[in-house]
Parts: C-alpha cells; structure tokens; sequence
C-alpha cells in the first residue's frame, strides 16, 4: 500500500489527508490545532494520531507534501507607479502566489510610506513600476529609499527592464536582499507574473518557513513547498483545465469563507461574450486570486458594522441578536461553535455577506457611456456569467446543510445589474476539505488529483 500524506498547516487547524496511491482513493482525513506558538510537530502529531487511530491500514507513509498559511500566512507590500496599472499588476503577482498583500504603494514612496513600511509585519515587498522602455525614474527612487531605509527584508524588482542595470548596482553595495524578475507588466495592460510567482514562492520555501517557525516540520513532512492559498489555486487550475484524457470541468470559481478573510479564486478568460462590449483595463489572469481582509467569520467579524447597517443586515437575519452584540461575540471568541438555531442563523448571514460582497469586488462589470454617436459599452475586469461551478470551501459551508444557500448569493442580481455574475451556475462543496491537498497532490500526481476533485466534490 502506498500512502501520501498531504499536509495544511493552516491559521487555525493542521490539515491530514491520506491518498491510496495503488487504490487511488482517499483513505482519511483528520485535523487538530495548529501548535505554531509551540512546536508545530505537536498539531501535526496529534492530527496524525487520529488518522492512524481511525485507519489502522495505514503502517507506512511513503511519501509527504505540505503547504502552510500558519503564522499569518506570507504577508506582502506590492509597490508601483500607476495604481490601477503596475501597481494593480504587482499585486496581482502577490496574490497569485498564495500572499496577503497588506500594504499597497503607487508613485513616489513618501518618508510616512517608508515608515509604515519599518513598521509593517511583512515577509516580502515586490517593487515594479514602468512598462518596458517606460518610465524608469519613480523606480529607481522608490528602490534609493528602500535601499537606505534597511527594511531587513527580501525586495523582488519587477519593474521596466530599462532601470534593472541601476537598481543591481544601488542593491548590490548593500545589505538588502533582492531579487530581479522579468517585469510584471512589461507592454501597456500586458501582465506577465510567472517569474515573480515563482521566486516568491522560492522565497517562501527557503526563508519564511524557516523564520516563522515551521522549518523544524519538514523533519516529518518533507519540504512545505507552496503556500496554502497558492495550493488551492493550483487545484482550482488543474479542475477547470483536466489533465491528459481525464476532462476538467471548464471555467469555475471557488469561494474560501474563513475566520480572517474571503478568498475568491476564479479560472477562465473572462473576455466579452458580447460583441458590442469593449474590454477596459488590464489583462485578467486566467488563474485569478482576490482576498479580502474584512470579509471572516471570526477574526474580521466586526468589520461587518462598517459594511452595512442593522437595517440592511436585516435582509439577511431575521432574528432579534444584535448585530453589534453577534459580531462582537464572534471576533472576541474566534474558536466559537454557535449552538442555537438564531446563533446558526447569524453565521449563514454573515457568511451570505461575505459571499455576496467579496463577488462583487472580484467579479466584472460593464459601464455604460453615453456618446453622440449612441451607448458604448465597455467591460473591467472578467465576464463570469457562462462560469458553469461555483465550488464552496471554509468551515461555515462544509459544517452547513444549507451550504447552497450561502453560494447563492454569487449570482445575486438585485442592485447589481451591471455586474457580470455567474447565471445559472451549478453548486459543490468541499466537505472533505481537500483542495489544498489536491493542490499539492498534483504537483506529482495531477490525474489523480483531477479524479479525487471530481469524485469528492459534491
């Protein structure tokens, strides 16, 4: 019997899940906290025990991969010139490879930036700015300034090629550790993150397992090779796209609703689908990542008080718990389990919430203008209206029989006409919560992971 262990070092929980590679199924998964304020190994041990415990065919373990997001998981600054162009892009590079972007910079890093930037508990900055042949002047003070503030942090350069010759020189007589990639928007709105993802994530696996703490796991776990929300994103990839004879589902979405935040990621073009609309703006990566931050179910519950009214969250709750009380509870109490049927309903509508609105930041939409000649069209961002799966994962859509009900708050229409919404999509959840472990899995073994995803799916 040949066993692969698949490894989540989440925020809150260690992940398990066990892969029959002879028989090509899942034997089990487990979970148990994650230990990062301790020894790491001691979550991972216990998670193990259970798994064992619940599956004594498993003797042997021939093979591990882990991703983490423990410790906070990897927090970036992404910093360019034009926020809706570079900077847009830079972040877009950040996210794809599994990041938080917690501080987002455009133009001329002022001394309050720099200082922010000290201050700031964050892991790596990915500085651009300037297409190919473009503007290199704002780059190369933003790289002066990081340079002399000795942030003690890795710096990717991931701006106009014009200006690399110079930012290596600036770098090189220094202590700052940095890195130079292919521009992430080498051409005008033409994104190009393939390079940056992947030394982020090198990154990652050499120096910020090693700092938080988690390095010591790789004892047992092999090497932790991506981050987790990155993981997801692959699985999501592999999904849409199938491998070899073995068909993947075609365009799809996939909405994480946590503890701290909401990750949507969406795999598709995203192009116009009608001929009369002009696309605006810049080029949407096929494998597309948003996170936000004010957007949980515990950690960023309070966040809710400034997203809406009592009134209007009243659309969504129809009890007599105070807003301000519930959301208060939960972000004091992030381990809180709800065990009345008003508190249940408290959490699918904040849940609701959090699906609705982090759609609505993430998906396209189209803006009308008015012109001598008649209406134009034009769209930002990616049309999803064909996306045929909308796939739920997070702890209040596993746990919840009304799992659907959540999701369908993608495709809301009402107040967001202009929004470019899934139509008539279908709906999976994640019960077993394995699409970060598919994700890893399909690093070595992608038809299997294909078919697990589809068999589990549901």
């Amino acid at each position: 019997m040949a066993i692969h262990l698949l490894v989540d070092f989440g925020s809150t929980y260690t992940k398990l899940t066990a892969v029959d590679l002879d028989k090509e199924e899942i034997i089990g998964t487990s979970k148990a906290m994650t230990t990062v304020k301790t020894d790491v190994l001691d979550g991972f041990d216990l998670a193990l025990e259970k798994l064992k415990n619940a599956n004594p065919e498993m003797t042997e373990i021939t093979g591990v991969s882990a991703c983490s997001s423990a410790a906070g998981g990897l927090k970036m600054a992404a910093i360019g010139l034009v926020e809706e162009l570079t900077v847009e892009a830079a972040k877009r590079a950040c996210l794809g490879a599994g990041a938080l972007v917690n501080h987002v910079y455009s133009h001329h890093l002022s001394r309050k930036e720099i200082k922010e930037l000290k201050q700031a508990d964050i892991d790596i900055i990915l500085l651009a700015g300037g297409t190919d042949g473009g503007n290199k002047e704002c780059i190369l003070h933003n790289a002066k300034r990081l340079r002399d503030a000795k942030l003690n942090v890795p710096i990717i350069v991931a701006g106009n090629k014009d200006a690399q010759d110079e930012i290596e020189e600036l770098f090189e007589g220094s202590d700052t550790e940095f890195y130079i990639v292919d521009n992430v928007m080498p051409k005008l709105k033409q994104l190009d993150v393939k390079e940056a993802k992947e030394v982020i994530r090198q990154i990652f696996i050499t120096k910020i397992i090693e700092a938080k703490g988690i390095k010591k796991a790789e004892e047992k776990t092999g090497e932790i090779i991506m981050p987790t929300p990155e993981a997801v994103l692959q699985a999501a990839e592999l999904l849409a796209k199938g491998y070899e004879d073995e068909d993947g589902f075609g365009e799809l979405i996939i909405i994480d609703i946590g503890g701290a935040t909401t990750d949507v990621h969406t795999i598709g073009e995203g192009f116009p689908k009608r001929s009369e609309v002009i696309f605006k703006g810049l080029q949407e990566p096929f494998a597309k990542r948003t996170v936000e931050g004010d957007l949980g179910m515990r950690y960023s519950a309070n966040a809710m008080l400034n997203l809406m009214t009592p009134y209007e969250f009243k659309q969504y709750y129809a009890y007599d718990i105070d807003m301000k009380e519930g959301t208060k509870k939960r972000h004091d109490n992030v381990d809180y389990l709800p065990d009345t049927a008003e508190e249940k309903a408290f959490d699918e509508a904040l849940a609701k919430i959090c699906c609705d609105v982090s759609m609505s930041r993430h998906v396209g939409h189209v803006e009308v203008v008015y012109t001598p000649l008649g209406n134009m069209y034009y769209q930002t961002g990616k049309d999803l209206t064909d996306v045929k799966y909308v796939i739920g994962t997070g702890g209040v859509l596993i746990n919840n029989e009304d799992a659907k009900d959540i999701l369908k708050e993608v495709n809301k229409k009402s107040n967001k006409k202009l929004e470019l919404r899934p139509e008539d999509p279908e709906y999976l959840i994640d019960r077993m919560y394995i699409l970060s472990a598919m994700g890893l899995l399909g690093q070595k073994y992608p038809k299997l992971a294909l078919k697990l995803m589809k068999r589990h799916l549901v």
